[in-house]
This record gives structure tokens, sequence and C-alpha cells, in this order.
């Protein structure tokens, strides 16, 4: 687990909800991989790498605050990081995500439970809404809990 600071950064991708079953995370993925020429000239670049992959996650309101009912209704985006200034073909949305420092954590199947803990036992609190990361330069899969909006 790190500290990490990212500024305000733009995803566009595949949109859909916990309204629309089991699996819609699946599905989104697969829709958006599928379909991923669509905004690779979009795409944020480095090292000739993508700059990142974004399981992005916000609330219904659109505010990035944390999924409701205990982490289990909110808005999913299936995409990749793209230039601020870049429109979504149709079919992708485009979300904004702010600034935060956040607690970057590998991927396993206890890190959620296991952050939360942390974060109550260190008295932090969720600023915003937990994104899931995949660093293409590595392929390491991570989550990432926003502590304060910069």
């Amino acid at each position: 687990m790190e500290r990490i600071t990212k500024p305000g950064f733009t995803v566009i991708g595949k949109e859909g909800s916990t309204r629309d079953g089991d699996g819609f995370i699946q599905r989104l993925w697969a829709d958006a991989n599928s379909h991923f020429g669509e905004i690779a000239p979009l795409a944020k670049m480095e090292n000739g790498q993508l700059c990142g992959v974004w399981g992005a996650m916000s609330d219904f309101s659109r505010t990035f605050q944390p999924w409701e009912e205990n982490f289990t209704q909110g808005l999913y985006l299936a995409g990749a990081e793209c230039r601020d200034d870049a429109e979504p073909p149709t079919g992708w949305v485009k979300w904004v995500i702010p600034g935060y420092e956040y607690l970057r954590v590998e991927s396993s199947p206890d890190a959620f439970p296991a952050t939360l803990a942390y974060m109550e036992q260190h008295g932090l609190s969720l600023a915003g809404a937990v994104h899931d990361f995949t660093d293409p330069a590595t392929g390491k899969e991570y989550m990432l809990f926003p502590i304060r909006r910069l």
C-alpha cells in the first residue's frame, strides 16, 4: 500500500450500472476491449504506452462519491485514460475525474475490505469512489482509494 496523488484526469469508456444485473462489469469490459480501436487515437500515451486502463466508479449522482448501499449500487466506466480535450465517439462516455490523494493497493480478493479496515484503524475515510486501475507498463492491477480531494 502506498499513498499517491493524481491530478484530475479523463477516462473514456463504456458505462454501466449495478442496475444492469450480474456480470455487467465483465460485459462492459468485453464491449470496451472489442471496440478499443474507436478510442485508441484519443488515449493518453507515455513512452509509447497507454497511461492507464480504468474501471472508474461513481455513485448515481455522478459526483464520484462511493457506491451506495454498502458499496453495492453505483456506476462503472470501463475505459482508458484519454486526453482531456478528447470527445467520446458515439456509444462511449467521458468522465472527468477530480484529483485526489489515494491509497494505492494491489488488487486481490480481500483488498477492498482489508483497506477499508486499515483506513478505519488509521482515522481515514473515503473522499470519493474507489477506482480499479491497470498499469499498462507492468500489467499490475490496483485499487485506488481516494482519501483527500486535491
